[in-house]
């Protein structure tokens, strides 16, 4: 059937020197007829059925995929159609032959480097190559087509997460930055002897730290290295203002008195103060010279009760007691037996701590008040300096190993001292040979000491352990020529009147007379 409607349209010409004309115009409409719907309809249908059928296989062949979809790139490289392992194998060959040995750092004509192998790289790759293989497989059907398709054609790229040692960079950095030939100075102080030595800082360069190893970090993340050369960024710095105020609050420590307790047993040892031996307005007068260095004088504040004048009763249990024989009719000789028991006599020993004779005892000059008398020089019995305090360091020797401490360093005179038998001797040198043991109990322990009426007495005072042993010492000789003599020294520790061990202590060799 057709269908004609008729539609007035009204033209409208506008010419020189012509009038407006009106004409009727008709248009015929046609509706398409069934048949014509019905061919558009099943073209339709046979489209939709191919765009199905093509979606299936796509979603086929994308589920069956075992290999990265394409359009997938880790660390800018293409690992479309791989498999996991050839993915892996590919991104890795490429970072390592990207990252080199070592970076070097350069500053105007100052060069130095950083080895890599010291801050632990390391990039993700695995978890890389997880993530670029489960794009597109990880949702449903449609999901992972969409996926696909929009990856195909906008690509993807994975940089693998980046792992190293900030802190090996960082300490590498700072190193760096005290060595370039234009460093700034921080201003500085120490003590030397009775004396703080200030020092003033200059304004120099330093390496900008935080900004290095943000760098350092891209070029490394991106694996862009210009012939393994960086230049170095630096910053002009000033050093900090002498605060004088600070100093001495660093500086001055108030003396520490020595006490103890029972309940629990402890010994607080005393502590000498520091002071400055002029006015603080004094030290800060000398800062404003032109000066680069000032020499401040300190002073030691000494406190009232020292440690070693802590009475027995807080070592209440005698550790170990030792006697040797001296011929008091040769005053010089007994002279210095009493000026270094004096010395030692009274001294507390930390537990760990260890004690050195000749710290303790000290040179032996004249100002001491040391007399000559007889000496063992080159085999031969000379007067000297002080001769006779080896009968102090032997008999101090053997009560420090029958109260099982620790022997640090001992030696044994040239000939057999006629005050103790082979082995059982230790002799000193001041600046030469030393007699040292350490304080191995748990509790600290005093040293007590008298040289009078011919014998000087060595005792140890502690507090016993159930740890405790008895012990005993001996010597024997085990051989001679005619030039030496052979001994060894031997400790036996018992408990309860069971030999626990014995051992040789020391081996020793001495010259006939």
């Amino acid at each position: 059937m057709e269908v004609k409607e008729k539609e007035h349209i009204i033209l409208t010409e506008d010419k020189k020197n012509s009038t407006i004309n009106t004409k009727e115009t008709s248009i015929i409409l046609y509706k398409p007829s069934a048949s014509i719907i019905k061919i558009f309809g099943f073209l339709s249908l046979i489209f939709i059925i191919l765009l199905l059928i093509i979606y299936c296989i796509f979603s086929i062949i994308n589920k069956q995929n075992n290999n990265i979809i394409s359009g997938i790139y880790v660390q800018g490289l293409d690992v479309s159609g791989l498999t996991k392992e050839e993915a892996k194998n590919k991104v890795s060959d490429y970072i390592n032959n990207k990252i080199p040995k070592e970076i070097i750092l350069k500053y105007n004509e100052y060069e130095t480097s950083i080895p890599f192998s010291k801050l632990n790289i390391s990039f993700n790759i695995d978890e890389a190559i997880d993530i670029a293989y489960k794009i597109g497989k990880d949702g449903n059907s449609f999901q992972n087509n969409l996926t696909t398709l929009k990856v195909f054609f906008s690509n993807l790229n994975i940089n693998p997460a980046l792992t190293f040692d900030v802190e090996e960079l960082t300490s590498n950095l700072k190193d760096i930055s005290s060595k370039l030939p234009n460093k700034m100075i921080e201003s500085s102080c120490y003590i030397d002897g009775n004396n703080l030595i200030i020092t003033k800082g200059s304004a120099g360069y330093t390496v900008n730290i935080e900004k290095m190893t943000d760098y350092i970090k891209d070029n490394i993340f991106n694996l862009t290295f210009d012939n393994n050369t960086i230049n170095l960024i630096v910053e002009e710095q000033y050093p900090s203002p002498i605060n004088l105020d600070n100093i001495y609050q660093q500086i001055h420590k108030e003396p520490v008195n020595a006490y103890y307790t029972q309940n629990p047993f402890a010994v607080y040892p005393s502590e000498n103060g520091v002071d400055f031996a002029i006015s603080l307005e004094e030290a800060k007068n000398m800062l404003q010279n032109e000066n680069t260095e000032f020499s401040i004088p300190l002073k030691l504040v000494y406190p009232e009760v020292t440690t070693n004048m802590i009475g027995t009763e807080a070592f209440p249990d005698l550790l170990s007691d030792f006697s040797t024989n001296y011929a008091a009719s040769n005053r010089n000789r007994t002279t210095n037996l009493i000026l270094a028991a004096n010395k030692i006599n009274g001294t507390v020993i930390m537990p760990g701590q260890t004690f050195s004779y000749n710290q303790v005892v000290g040179e032996r000059t004249i100002q001491a008040g040391y007399k000559e008398a007889p000496i063992y020089v080159s085999g031969r019995v000379e007067d000297g300096l002080g001769g006779g305090i080896c009968q102090i360091t032997t008999t101090l020797y053997n009560a420090v190993l029958l109260a099982n401490l620790e022997i640090v360093e001992r030696s044994n005179h040239q000939f057999i001292p006629s005050y103790a038998n082979a082995s059982r001797d230790a002799t000193v040198v001041y600046g030469a040979i030393d007699f040292k043991f350490k304080n191995n109990r748990e509790y600290p322990i005093k040293i007590t000491c008298s040289v009078s009426n011919g014998i000087a007495n060595f005792k140890i005072f502690g507090l016993k352990s159930n740890d405790d042993y008895e012990v005993l010492i001996s010597s024997r000789i085990t051989g001679s020529n005619n030039t030496y003599i052979f001994s060894e020294g031997y400790k036996t520790l018992k408990k309860n009147g069971t030999v626990i061990s014995s051992e040789i202590i020391s081996k020793d060799t001495y010259r006939r007379h």
